[in-house]
């Protein structure tokens, strides 16, 4: 625990969630105060649950509040006193939507009412999730690593969700840019998020490795993916929370190493045996997954990354702020083994 960071409170947004768990879980470790929001102070206990499976013993220095990204109310309140802000709460992807706008428009309000709550409580910094998908998508005939100076083709067919994440960001950066009034922006972009699962509430990214496990997913898609682990994750957050070289920068959070979805089959066989029997050993045909997608609106997104190049560069992360990863089969191991621990596969 460091003494410097005693008595800095942090406000982090969606307290409830798979990233925000683990930045409170980093927050706590380093002397920091913290303050999360939740929709609903009915899951506090859940929330605690998880920090506790985490390690964290005192909640002396954790409050809650209740804020919705929706609802103006209790924004200024949350952000009262904080010196910085992981603004980690999102929108999560819809599956029977009726209009895009309906992942789109929550997903950028959310992100201004956080920005403009900040901005009026004197914030030194808000560091913003965002998305590998805000990055890569739309992009065609990519043959090199997407890299921070990349950002995804609005004008292309993009999932509502990815649209979302997309737009979301730049409407910070020109918040920041045209009246952020002093306030520092940094950017978090994470590729698929493995890691420790310490309760029911995790990144729909771990879904995969569950639905191997349980032999619901028969023969994997052709989807390309990068990975990383959820503690490296929260880490990067830290860093781009305090680091001086971090304000106003983007960082990709990822390994940079492209998993096949056979290749995480692969890693599962290779590490669990009898435990991954169901796993699956073979490839899907494109286009079964695309007329499942017709008639099953949760394949419609993986439909779009079938076959996609999806290389990615975790360099600047790595050289600037001196970030350094796990590799990509150990956090698809964590994600596997803390789901086996807390008997969350299905025999």
């Amino acid at each position: 625990m460091s003494d410097t960071n005693r008595g800095v409170r942090v406000l982090v947004t969606g307290g409830s969630g798979f990233i925000a768990v683990h930045c409170i879980i980093k927050l706590l470790e380093q002397g920091y105060k913290v303050r999360t929001t939740l929709r609903s102070l009915n899951r506090q206990n859940e929330v605690k649950d998880m920090l506790k499976k985490g390690g964290i013993s005192s909640f002396e220095e954790l409050t809650f509040i209740e804020a919705d990204l929706s609802k103006d109310s209790n924004w200024d309140e949350a952000v009262q006193g904080c010196t910085y802000v992981l603004h980690i709460a999102s929108p999560t992807p819809i599956v029977n939507f009726n209009h895009e706008d309906e992942m789109i428009i929550p997903a950028k309000e959310g992100v201004l009412r956080v920005l403009k709550a900040a901005r009026a409580a004197h914030v030194k910094r808000v560091v913003l999730t965002s998305a590998y998908g805000a990055v890569a998508m739309g992009n065609i005939n990519r043959t090199t690593p997407y890299t921070e100076k990349d950002w995804s083709n609005l004008k292309a067919n993009l999932h509502p969700y990815q649209k979302s994440k997309t737009i979301a960001e730049k409407t910070a950066w020109e918040f920041i840019s045209n009246e952020g009034g002093g306030l520092e922006l940094s950017t978090v972009n994470p590729v698929a998020v493995m890691g420790p699962v310490l309760g029911t509430d995790y990144s729909h990214s771990n879904q995969v490795v569950k639905k191997m496990l349980e032999g619901e997913i028969k023969a994997c898609p052709k989807v390309y993916c990068c990975h990383v682990d959820v503690r490296d994750v929260a880490d990067l957050h830290l860093l781009a929370m305090t680091h001086p070289k971090a304000a106003g920068e983007r960082f990709l959070a990822t390994t940079g190493n492209a998993l096949s979805m056979l290749d995480i089959a692969k890693i599962l066989k290779r590490n669990l045996g009898e435990v991954a029997a169901k796993v699956p050993t073979k490839e899907m045909p494109n286009w079964i997954v695309r007329t499942a997608a017709i008639f099953n609106p949760s394949l419609r997104m993986l439909a779009t990354l079938l076959g996609k190049y999806a290389e990615t560069s975790g360099d600047k992360a790595k050289q600037l702020l001196n970030w350094s990863p796990r590799s990509s089969e150990e956090a698809v191991m964590a994600t596997a083994n803390s789901m086996l621990e807390l008997g969350l596969i299905k025999k």
